[in-house]
């Protein structure tokens, strides 16, 4: 009687558990849902994102505590963790080189230039076409275009890898929300053992 009593204190206990990792991980699905609006705003409206990594860190820490033992997908968390920072960074970069422009197409101001009035305007941007000038502006551009395209791919790697990992945590939902309807069920079985059994 006592052992019956303990298995069913186990059940309860590996129902709950797989219910709570199940709720953390969804938790952890709608942080990244959140994510992907702000990059999006980011890229349309040119605003900041904010790091909405302290809820992560949460999960992580909860998901390597005792009673749920799952250092395995904290670690999950934290492989995604680190391509979120990885393309937070490159999305900054790309903003601020696509703001700054390829060097040869720059804007030039005037402030520093010398002058009267515009008549007698000496322009200091005013340089002597050379050839060692053109292979510099050329030099200068095919740097920016490199670091430009590097932040780019970086980017699309990083969402590959995080999309990869996503589908990840996406099964150990499934598998965990089964786990609790197996258990919940297995609980009705032992309850009721003669209604449930065909003949």
């Amino acid at each position: 009687m006592e052992q019956a009593g303990a298995m069913d204190a186990d059940a309860g206990g590996v129902r709950r558990s797989a219910a709570v990792v199940a709720d953390l991980l969804h938790g952890f699905l709608a942080v990244q849902q959140r994510r992907a609006e702000a990059y999006s705003m980011l890229r349309r409206c040119q605003l900041r994102i904010t790091d909405m990594g302290t809820p992560v860190l949460e999960m992580i820490s909860l998901l390597s505590m005792p009673e749920f033992c799952r250092g395995d997908l904290a670690d999950l968390l934290k492989v995604v963790q680190a391509h979120e920072k990885e393309k937070l960074h490159l999305t900054a970069k790309i903003q601020v080189l696509k703001k700054a422009g390829r060097p040869s197409e720059r804007l030039v101001s005037h402030e520093d230039c010398r002058s009267r009035n515009m008549a007698q305007h000496v322009c200091v941007h005013v340089k002597e076409i050379t050839e060692d000038a053109g292979t510099e502006d050329a030099e200068a551009d095919a740097e920016y275009d490199a670091a430009l395209k590097e932040a780019i791919q970086g980017v699309q790697e990083a969402v590959t890898n995080i999309n990869e990992h996503m589908e990840e945590v996406r099964y150990e939902i499934e598998a965990l929300e089964a786990e609790t309807i197996g258990s919940k069920w297995t609980e009705v079985e032992e309850a009721f053992p003669s209604t449930l059994s065909i003949k």
